[in-house]
């Protein structure tokens, strides 16, 4: 399984790529993996603020549809418009085209909150 060292990670399957005081989120691989080939995602918050653990959006596989939640408290400044037309880039490259949203990093404090990989990998037993 496919877990970079430099993402942080929920117990939710989110990970967290920070930049600077933004930060990319979208699903982890072993996500996309058990949720099989994801054929929607829909995200209706952008600019609006968003608390650690709320809903931002849902992503719909074949079988199943599954709620997203924020790892942080922020405003979601943009959404990756690449997967209106292309949803399954969340299977094929998760930690890089297949990302969701930008976030702005409200409280900081709340990134020593997420997971390592190694720690997430333990979760999810990889």
């Amino acid at each position: 399984m496919n877990l970079p060292a430099t993402l942080h990670y929920t117990k939710d399957h989110e990970w967290i790529r920070v930049e600077g005081d933004v930060a990319y989120i979208g699903i982890t691989d072993h996500a996309q993996k058990e949720l099989g080939d994801i054929v929607y995602v829909d995200i209706d918050t952008l600019d609006k603020d968003v608390a650690q653990h709320d809903v931002f959006g849902t992503v719909e596989a074949v079988k199943t549809v599954s709620d997203l939640f924020s790892p942080i408290t922020g405003t979601v400044l943009e959404i990756n418009e690449k997967l209106a037309d292309a949803p399954e880039t969340v299977n094929s490259d998760p930690y890089g085209d297949g990302w969701m949203v930008k976030i702005s990093i409200a409280k900081p404090e709340e990134l020593e909150e997420l997971l390592s990989a190694e720690t997430y990998g333990e979760l999810v037993g990889a």
